[in-house]
């Protein structure tokens, strides 16, 4: 069977999956705007990176995928563990190192998994989570149960050398893995151009014999209609596939980064002309799926949520002392 690349038509989402769409991408936003408030407050220390901006992506993944897959990720993965559907007073809580986060509160921001809902981290070293995504893949392709892995990473990454020897043993072997390639196009802090010989990801795997495609990472369509394909490729037993997400983050690398290394107006005509929710929240006003008054209701709904997961993790239990050597090989 041929790899399915190319120019595909963009099926037009049901109003369900619009509404679907635009609160999965809503509640990663507020949440996201939650931890920056509460990390200026000193509540959460350590590392932060921001999810801001690159929300189409988890969700219109996760929106073409099975009960069962996987999901790995880099250490910008809050917005992965909401769209897995953990519960947000636990990912907050372990934002805040406290007793009832995901880690027990000793992972913090870059390291919180739950195996119930197929999440395996949140990993803090460069590309160290793709050879770790293969694995899972292979795992799965062993027990010949059916599912897939979800691997992604940054453009950062892409440059990684652990990176090419897990396309290598994905091809070789035929895993049932997409490799997604979140392209924010600065990576910690260094623009593509700067720091990549050739700027299409999705190319990487050629020498490999892994076809790959880029997808507007902005339009939650685009990548379900991209993901809905390939998903069904990989699952077929045709080994692994490339996606590249053209994406954009509006805050710094992390919460440390004042990002000056682009302009305002840059961010600013990217919030404008292609703002992920918005683009959402147009199409449910314009197919008169949803009134202003709905989705300042749905809007209301998740800041409550948010507010109350922000609220838990303020108030729960810092881990005992004894933690310290709980969960650890020593």
């Amino acid at each position: 069977m041929s790899a399915p690349n190319g120019q595909h038509t963009i099926l037009p989402f049901t109003p369900g999956e619009e509404r679907h769409a635009y609160r999965e991408m809503l509640l990663i936003r507020r949440f996201e705007e939650k931890a920056a408030q509460l990390y200026g407050m000193g509540f959460i220390g350590g590392f932060c990176h921001l999810y801001i901006g690159q929300e189409a992506v988890v969700v219109g993944m996760k929106m073409a995928t099975e009960d069962g897959d996987q999901m790995i990720t880099t250490y910008r993965d809050h917005g992965h563990m909401l769209a897995c559907g953990m519960d947000p007073k636990g990912v907050m809580a372990e934002l805040t190192g406290r007793r009832s986060g995901y880690s027990k509160g000793k992972g913090g921001s870059m390291h919180m998994f739950s195996k119930e809902k197929h999440f395996y981290g949140g990993h803090g070293i460069v590309g160290a989570n793709v050879p770790l995504g293969a694995g899972i893949a292979f795992a799965n392709k062993y027990r010949r149960n059916g599912r897939l892995c979800m691997t992604f990473f940054g453009d950062g990454a892409a440059n990684q050398g652990q990176v090419y020897e897990s396309f290598n043993i994905a091809k070789l072997w035929k895993l049932p893995v997409i490799f997604i390639v979140e392209n924010n196009k600065y990576a910690m802090g260094t623009s593509i151009e700067r720091a990549a010989a050739t700027t299409d990801f999705s190319h990487r795997g050629l020498s490999f014999d892994i076809p790959g495609e880029q997808v507007d990472g902005m339009d939650v369509r685009a990548v379900r209609a991209a993901a809905a394909r390939v998903a069904r490729w990989v699952r077929e037993g045709n080994g692994p596939y490339i996606l590249e997400m053209l994406t954009y983050r509006y805050r710094g690398h992390s919460m440390s980064d004042p990002a000056k290394y682009r302009t305002r107006e840059e961010v600013q005509k990217m919030r404008e002309e292609h703002d992920p929710i918005e683009q959402v929240r147009k199409r449910l006003l314009d197919g008169r799926i949803a009134s202003e008054d709905d989705l300042k209701a749905i809007d209301g709904e998740i800041r409550q949520v948010v507010n109350a997961a922000a609220d838990f993790a303020q108030s729960d239990p810092e881990p005992e002392p004894r933690e310290l050597v709980t969960d650890v090989l020593l």
